[in-house]
This record gives C-alpha cells, structure tokens and sequence, in this order.
C-alpha cells in the first residue's frame, strides 16, 4: 500500500515532512520534468484521490513486470484511512504504523504503473496532460471535489478499513470503479 499527501499547506513548513516548503513554479508540471520537480511541486501532483491506498491484487511475471490490466483494486483500505474524507490519518509518521507503506519517488514510478489511470504522477511520467479536474488547473478545491465526484474518482466515503478483515473476506470486495 502506498500513500501520497494532498498539496502542501501555504505556510512555509509542509505539515507532512515538518520541513520547509519550497515555492510551486508557474505550471511547473507542464514545463519541467518529473525529474526537475522539487518536493513541493511533487507533492502538489497528487489529486488527493486515496486509490493508491487501497489494498490491491497485483500479479507479477517472472521479470517483475506488471500488466496493469490485470490489477484488481479492493474498496479495502490502509489501516490509517480516514473512509469518511478519504485522507490518510496519519501521513507524515505513517511508516510508523505501516511499515510497507510505500512512497511514491520519480525510481519507483516506472514500477508502479498500476496506479489509477487518473493519477497526475501516471500521467505525467506517459506524457499525457492532468485530468481536467485537477486542483492544479481549477485551482478551486471546492470544484475539484465536484468535479471528481462526478468524474467517479476518490475513496472517500466508499471504502472500509483492513481492521479487522480477513483475507478471504478482501478477496470478495474487488472493485471496478478503478482502471489502472
């Protein structure tokens, strides 16, 4: 499971990492690389939508290589979840409670191609543009809510948590309102 941190709070300090903030570039995610991103702007990329968190049946072959086709999503999430808003509770300590809880980085993206075929960090690193929703472009977050829910995107309020759940019980709650 992994989890990536909405956009940075407008003080000088990122709530998440306790460090100082650097500034968002104009358009920065259409005129540089992911590569050339500092941290706020990578940060910045992420739409909020909760599906990296979502416990998933990811089959590797031989080679370690994913046909993100046949990933299943579970509306089963991280412990750490909040099902109601969607947010992780926890994200600047939360390899504290999940150890495994991956973080997104510009090495590791080529591999996880199974992120959500909506994820700005996909779609950057495919040369596609942000979905027209994206809180980058509204610039509005009152419409990127709107416009993600009606765009059928985000957790919240339809997941529940791994607490207490068994495997076998995961396995009967795949989903189809996600396409890597």
């Amino acid at each position: 499971m992994q989890s990536i941190s909405l956009l940075p709070n407008s003080s000088n300090v990122d709530s998440n990492t306790g460090s100082k903030s650097e500034p968002l570039r104009a358009q920065f995610w259409s005129r540089f690389a992911l590569t050339e991103l500092n941290h706020s702007e990578w940060e910045a990329l992420c739409d909020g939508c909760g599906s990296c968190c979502l416990i998933k049946y990811i089959d590797e072959d031989e080679n370690g290589n994913v046909d993100e086709e046949l990933v299943e999503y579970t509306d089963v999430t991280c412990q750490l979840m909040d099902c109601a808003t969607g947010y992780c509770s926890h994200y600047a300590t939360r390899q504290e409670y999940v150890p495994d809880c991956i973080q997104l980085t510009m090495d590791n993206l080529p591999n996880m191609m199974w992120l959500p075929s909506h994820c700005a960090y996909k779609r950057l690193y495919k040369g596609q543009s942000l979905p027209s929703w994206h809180l980058l472009l509204t610039q509005d977050a009152v419409v990127t809510q709107h416009e993600m829910r009606a765009a059928n995107v985000g957790v919240a309020g339809r997941c529940v948590s791994e607490t207490s759940m068994s495997d076998e019980e995961m396995e009967t709650r795949v989903i189809n309102w996600i396409n890597p």
